[in-house]
């Protein structure tokens, strides 16, 4: 029991970074942007808010930091994808190339030291405990006391859900994304909106960067995003860009996340149990692949009733 407890417990820590980017991306999903940067706008946010906890003191500080540099790499995915018309993969690559070697050259510069860098001197994140529901067996465990970055993520799939279906942004977003000439036709400017996608994706992917090296683990280890952000493009793709459905997804992933940190206490080598969400990774888009294949009942669309 205590063991189903612990895993619950980090399914829903490791879940939240890729829950936070997902989210961002949703945006440039919905206008039709190509985002793969997202890798990349993580972990300069998570250099980011270690440097600025450090430096200041203040894991306030360092979030506002974290963000700040995922903002900083989706200007500059924007103004080339959206301002120069550039190749959105060939940009989103170059970026998460430009974000491994920037945050490992910055890592050595600015810390002297190689791999990882921990110090007393970075402030963590403060965890929230909830009152009475912290009280509750099991679920309390599960649920409380967590880095409060975990409940916000939490807010901002239900956030993000309102704000793209609900508002007046969002509709704009979804129709620049359909067919941008149309948007540009009635006066609204579709490069603009797609840039404003670009930025909150940015924000919301140096939040994701900021909970893993403040949350998460307080430290900043080179290339600690590990493959997340793309893990987050493909829970993306399985939800069609639902929020709350990639609020779902999410929480699977962090299952075999925590799954695979369960097992490396067993004889099963560290190198496989460190696979396994990966492994999901790829089964799942294998299953969703052949349900959208021609001639799948399930692909198949519902006729219109007959008038």
């Amino acid at each position: 029991m205590h063991l189903a407890i612990e895993m619950l417990r980090s399914s829903v820590l490791a879940a939240t970074p890729v829950l936070l980017a997902g989210l961002g991306g949703t945006y440039t999903y919905y206008a039709n942007v190509f985002n793969i940067a997202m890798e990349g706008m993580m972990l300069i946010g998570a250099f980011m808010a270690v440097a600025g906890s450090y430096l200041c003191g203040s894991w306030l500080v360092g979030m506002v930091s974290g963000m700040v540099g995922g903002l900083l790499a989706a200007v500059v995915f924007a103004i080339f994808s959206v301002g120069l018309k550039t190749d959105e993969f060939v940009t989103g690559t170059a970026l998460n190339m430009l974000a491994l070697g920037g945050t490992t050259y910055s890592l050595r510069q600015l810390f002297h030291v190689k791999g990882a860098f921990m110090s007393p001197r970075i402030v963590a994140i403060p965890r929230w405990r909830i009152p009475l529901l912290d009280s509750v067996p099991v679920l309390g465990p599960i649920v409380s006391g967590h880095p409060f970055i975990v409940y916000v993520a939490l807010a901002m799939a239900v956030f993000t859900e309102w704000h793209i279906f609900r508002t007046r942004f969002g509709l704009r977003l979804r129709a620049a994304g359909e067919d941008s000439r149309a948007v540009d036709s009635v006066g609204v400017s579709s490069d603009r909106i797609k840039a404003q996608a670009i930025l909150a994706s940015g924000v919301l992917c140096g939040l994701a960067g900021a909970y893993l090296s403040l949350g998460y683990v307080t430290l900043f280890a080179e290339n600690m995003s590990n493959g997340r952000g793309w893990i987050a493009l493909a829970v993306i793709i399985l939800t069609r860009g639902r929020p709350l459905e990639l609020l779902l997804m999410s929480l699977m992933f962090g299952f075999f996340d925590g799954l695979g940190l369960s097992l490396q206490g067993t004889a099963i080598p560290p190198q496989f149990t460190q696979m396994v969400p990966y492994i999901a990774t790829i089964i799942a888009l294998y299953v969703y692949s052949r349900e959208k294949r021609p001639g799948n009942a399930s692909s198949k669309k519902i006729p219109a009733k007959a008038e």
